[in-house]
């Protein structure tokens, strides 16, 4: 039975927390919990950072699984709590930035973390919230879900959800989501490079699930590595790309879960990893 975490939140106590956390095997569970929208507001990027900080240091966290409470996954930013600062003596402008700048270092959290995160997505997924799909680096959809970046419907580019975006699927079809702000179907989602699969609702959380099992079985320490390069390696041209990653294969050869593994290979037995 899965364990169920409780963290630090803005609310009251004895309130549900805004990130409900699950772990199991391995698996943690991050919850968005603040239906219908589960908007991204200052205490829900609050509570999804400081769980993200926990798994990093949490040795027996060996992936995450991003899902949602209700039949919204992500409405993006409260619109209303950005309003509501527009009577500050700047128009509200410090605020906004200090936003955008909060939810870009949970985004890059995700990015950066030691360990693979993966989005459950059924139901809409808007503006930031589509951002936080593009931000991980798998994405299981079901075929309810929605993605759309619709900014430019009330005067306000989605720049900011353009950077995961434009990282994630091809530039012209990240233009086209950008332009006209109109939702796209989980299966063109597939088609551009959105997410990776889209299974009926039912099954939604038992795939995904699946989906990190199979990683959880892996070396941690590999799992780290080779996100770490990924993203390393997608960023710059392909020379340092290939010089970069024999870099990092050969200090993977050197550790241990290497040795293990490629001796468990040839011994056809399973390897029992170290994570190190």
């Amino acid at each position: 039975m899965a364990e169920i975490l409780k963290i630090k939140t803005p609310q009251d106590l004895g309130a549900a927390p805004l990130v409900v956390q699950m772990k199991d095997a391995g698996v943690l569970r991050l919850v968005l919990n603040n239906p219908p929208a589960n908007t991204l507001s200052e205490a829900m990027l609050d509570a999804l950072d400081g769980a993200l900080a926990d798994a990093a240091q949490n040795g027996e966290v060996r992936v995450i699984i991003i899902a949602a409470n209700g039949h919204l996954f992500c409405a993006g930013h409260d619109l209303k709590e950005l309003t509501a600062r527009r009577s500050d003596d700047d128009k509200g402008r410090a605020y906004f930035k200090s936003l955008m700048e909060r939810c870009a270092t949970v985004m890059q959290a995700i990015v950066n973390h030691p360990k693979p995160v993966i989005a459950e997505v059924n139901g809409l997924a808007t503006a930031a919230g589509c951002q936080l799909v593009a931000s991980c680096d798998l994405a299981i959809a079901s075929e309810d879900a929605a993605f759309c970046t619709p900014g430019v419907h009330i005067g306000l580019f989605c720049s900011t959800p353009m950077v995961a975006l434009s990282r994630t699927v091809l530039r012209k079809h990240a233009m086209e989501m950008l332009l006209t702000g109109e939702a796209i179907t989980p299966s063109h989602a597939r088609e551009i490079g959105l997410v990776n699969r889209v299974v009926p609702v039912e099954y939604l959380e038992k795939i995904t699930q699946q989906y990190a099992a199979n990683i959880a079985k892996k070396s941690s320490y590999t799992l780290k590595v080779g996100k770490q390069a990924f993203y390393a390696q997608a960023e710059v041209g392909l020379a340092e790309a290939y010089a970069l990653t024999a870099e990092v294969m050969t200090e993977n050869m050197m550790a241990q879960d290497a040795q293990e593994g490629i001796g468990a290979f040839l011994e056809d037995r399973s390897p029992e990893w170290q994570d190190e």
